[in-house]
């Protein structure tokens, strides 16, 4: 099949949906598929782009077995409300003519990822002219995101938006989201459940995995055996609510014995490491290379997934597959009814997203229990392979982009 793929991330964008594009792009060129992407250069967590990239210009480059086109796009230094849209905006604009000249090259399939959507009716006019099916991937529902989590005011506008969401996603050929709940809440949109399909996100469980050793990285921040290291690492950005992990870590900073591990970058990290700058039981560590993640995550001995209440089931966080394919148990903050809540209430604790309280005393239960954490860690680790494996998920994906152009 010729694949063409059309997202603002992609590699060597190391978290997020850049990651996961990357490496879907890279299986399905291993599996003999003629893959292209058009895409941006690289910016996310940093929200600025990475050398030795420019963001005002176009760029050719071959990464592995996959075509990428690069085009232009705005950075925000400091990334919110209209600023936020118009990035997005900015990308969908420059990367018009790159995209209508993939007409030439006849692909059987457009894939779109969302975000953004603001891609959407230039990817459906250039299928069209092409003769391309078309599959939208939903990582993030970002119009309900821009209106939950109040970047745009609600009201007529909302109804608008949503209208033209509702008929940009029922022109194409196939959408899939990444959670049985934002499936159920694409069909609330009125999108009709035959055209629908489950993509989640998967992990390399060969590449993230327990080690039957200490981790070095343990040794490296000088944490001995007795430590009990409770790791955050991924975005930090205004939609994570770190802020609840900070407020648990000022609650428990006499227990001597526990160490919160913050790990990446993104929008507020500044931000938050001034204010909670005075916290001695706190490390902020920068984003770690694909390479070190194994030994990041093997570190810890409890993983926390912050959410906040009003991002429920608007995106399910990517960073969950790495945390338990490293076996280790999970505290998350989420309402009991959401996505992330029923997957973390097999192998972790599920605390209330506004209760720093309650997060701190779910640290501090799992801080006392090693059996318990070594249970969870186990289950977590069953639940990455059972319904996480990269070559399983994304081999039926790429049945799914088979059926879907004929070519089974």
């Amino acid at each position: 099949m010729r694949i063409l793929i059309y997202s603002i991330n992609f590699a060597p964008e190391l978290t997020g949906i850049g990651k996961y594009n990357a490496e879907m792009a890279e299986w399905l060129a291993g599996q003999g598929h003629e893959v292209t992407v058009v895409t941006a250069p690289p910016y996310y967590p940093w929200w600025r782009v990475q050398q030795p990239y420019r963001s005002w210009l176009y760029r050719t480059e071959r990464i592995g077995e996959v075509n990428v086109r690069r085009c232009p796009l705005w950075v925000p230094s400091h990334p919110s409300g209209i600023k936020r849209l118009l990035h997005l905006f900015s990308f969908a604009l420059t990367s018009i003519p790159i995209l209508l000249l993939q007409i030439f090259k006849r692909p059987d399939v457009l894939v779109v990822l969302e975000p953004t959507l603001f891609c959407a009716p230039v990817a459906l006019g250039a299928a069209r002219l092409s003769g391309a099916r078309t599959w939208l991937h939903i990582q993030d529902f970002e119009v309900d995101a821009a209106f939950d989590l109040g970047i745009l005011p609600s009201g007529r506008l909302r109804d608008t938006v949503l209208f033209f969401e509702r008929l940009l996603m029922r022109s194409f050929d196939r959408i899939s989201t990444i959670s049985p709940n934002m499936v159920v809440r694409l069909i609330r949109k009125g999108i009709k459940q035959d055209n629908i399909l489950l993509f989640p996100n998967w992990v390399d469980t060969g590449t993230i995995f327990p080690l039957d050793e200490p981790s070095p990285m343990r040794a490296k921040l000088k944490m001995n055996a007795d430590t009990v290291a409770a790791l955050y690492s991924g975005n930090m950005g205004e939609k994570q609510g770190l802020e609840i992990v900070l407020e648990a870590a000022q609650q428990l900073v006499a227990q001597n014995h526990i160490r919160f591990i913050l790990c990446g970058d993104g929008a507020a990290r500044a931000r938050l490491q001034k204010t909670y700058a005075h916290l001695p039981n706190v490390m902020w560590l920068p984003l770690q290379p694909a390479e070190r993640l194994n030994s990041l995550l093997n570190a810890a001995d409890v993983h926390l997934l912050p959410q906040r209440a009003d991002a429920a089931d608007l995106v399910m966080p990517s960073k969950l597959t790495g945390m338990l394919a490293s076996g280790r148990p999970v505290i998350a903050t989420a309402h009991p009814d959401t996505q992330l809540a029923e997957v973390v209430s097999n192998c972790g604790i599920v605390v209330d997203p506004d209760d720093a309280a309650e997060l701190a005393q779910a640290i501090l239960r799992l801080a006392r229990d090693k059996d318990m954490r070594f249970a969870l860690g186990k289950a977590a680790r069953a639940y990455a392979e059972r319904h996480m494996a990269k070559n399983k998920v994304l081999s039926t994906f790429e049945g799914n982009l088979a059926t879907l152009v004929g070519k089974e």
